[in-house]
């Protein structure tokens, strides 16, 4: 079967994977990126975007078509069940985006996407990778090209199958697919995992209520739970499950656009979200008129114990992950996609030698152990609180930002990072 041959072939297409192609395509170089859904998620996970990224995003001009589907937030307050006990001000950071933008994961991704086909590179869809093999200064990807047929006589459904299997030969892989990384997984590389897992439920729904300028945590004795104010008369509940018969596998996120009515189970589920709001929140007092979209997932605290070797890199939810609140796994895999962007193009095509990525690895791990905590974590002060004293490292994965913006933030809460 005939070879197809590119410089770097990225494996998956959410949106470390689609900022990744994008650097790499607009800075000359030949890409390929697939991945194994049929388009981007309809919905999202990851609904946050810090303002560190946003300068990131900024410097390729893509800051202003996203501040138009999302909601600026720049407070985070902390609460114990009806206790306002801390907040943080993102508006205290200063810069040109001194706050969190809030957006759905697929408007995210569209704007990526029409970015990616304007640096001349379509994603393609319906294609998972299978396998690898190193050669020489060359990586040899196995992929399998997705199609559907319709099976059953009676209740007829639709199977995924493999129409063919063909190989790419690239410079450079880089897997960017997520926490069941299959490249990790062929790479060998273990993760060490720090905690978890924890199970949570994330319900969407319209309000007549009064809809908050800010992020609500709620850390009570044994769960971690958020409101987050999305844009209109919308919100969304994540509630951390105390006991759950979910598996410890993530599931697929949902790809349609739509969601069709069941007015019985939505009943149910309206009235659940009002009596569990209620009871870890006694303040929550806006009617929950209808649900738009629920889903459950699971987190674990890992770190993969490299973040690639050779010829093959990895960036995002597939070398780390961190629990939801914060977003700092999908934030910081942006800037890691950037930074391994430019350093395979300093190797392509300025002759940097393949070691320079050494770098990437050993300033991921430090990042990383110290975002969950493996290192330093956060310190308390003589005048600190007791109640964020107490919560000090729940809080850590609560805060949206990395880096010096996670220092200043943490030191309006009396901590040291």
């Amino acid at each position: 079967m005939r070879e197809e041959q590119v410089e770097v072939l990225v494996v998956g297409a959410g949106p470390v994977g689609l900022l990744t192609a994008i650097q790499l395509a607009e800075a000359g170089l030949e890409v390929r990126i697939i991945d194994q859904e049929a388009r981007t998620t309809a919905r999202s996970y990851a609904c946050a975007l810090h303002p560190r990224t946003l300068k990131l995003l900024d410097q390729m001009g893509l800051a202003a078509a996203l501040l138009e589907h999302g909601r600026r937030i720049e407070t985070i307050s902390f609460y114990d069940r009806e206790l306002r006990c801390a907040e943080v001000k993102l508006s205290a950071l200063g810069g040109d985006f001194p706050f969190l933008l809030i957006l759905p994961q697929n408007a995210f991704e569209d704007v990526l996407e029409q970015r990616l086909r304007k640096a001349g590179v379509t994603v393609s869809w319906n294609h998972r990778f299978e396998n690898l093999q190193e050669e020489g200064e060359t990586v040899v990807a196995t992929v399998d090209e997705l199609g559907g047929t319709a099976t059953g006589y009676i209740v007829p459904h639709w199977e995924t199958v493999v129409k063919r299997q063909f190989p790419i030969r690239a410079r450079f892989l880089v897997g960017a697919d997520g926490q069941g990384s299959l490249v990790r997984q062929r790479l060998g590389i273990e993760q060490t995992r720090v905690a978890g897992p924890d199970f949570f439920a994330a319900y969407e729904f319209e309000s007549e209520g009064k809809s908050e300028e800010e992020v609500r945590v709620v850390l009570g004795d044994a769960t971690t739970n958020v409101l987050w104010p999305l844009l209109g008369n919308k919100f969304r509940w994540t509630f951390q499950l105390v006991k759950s018969e979910g598996t410890s596998e993530f599931p697929q996120k949902e790809r349609r656009s739509v969601r069709f009515a069941q007015p019985t189970v939505d009943e149910e589920i309206r009235q659940y979200v009002e009596k569990v709001a209620k009871q870890r929140a006694p303040w929550f007092s806006a009617n929950v008129k209808a649900i738009t979209w629920c889903t459950d997932v699971v987190f674990e605290h890992r770190l993969a114990r490299q973040f690639g070797r050779n010829r093959c890199w990895l960036a995002g939810d597939a070398a780390h992950q961190a629990g939801p609140v914060g977003v700092q796994s999908m934030n910081v895999g942006l800037s890691e996609a950037a930074t391994l962007a430019q350093n395979l193009r300093k190797i392509l095509r300025e002759r940097a030698p393949l070691e320079s990525l050494d770098a990437y690895n050993r300033e991921g791990q430090e990042e990383w152990r110290r975002l969950l905590g493996l290192t330093g974590g956060l310190r308390a002060k003589a005048d600190t609180t007791v109640w964020v004293k107490e919560r000090r490292a729940r809080i850590l994965s609560c805060l949206p930002a990395s880096g010096e913006d996670l220092s200043r933030l943490a030191g309006q809460l009396g901590l040291d990072y």
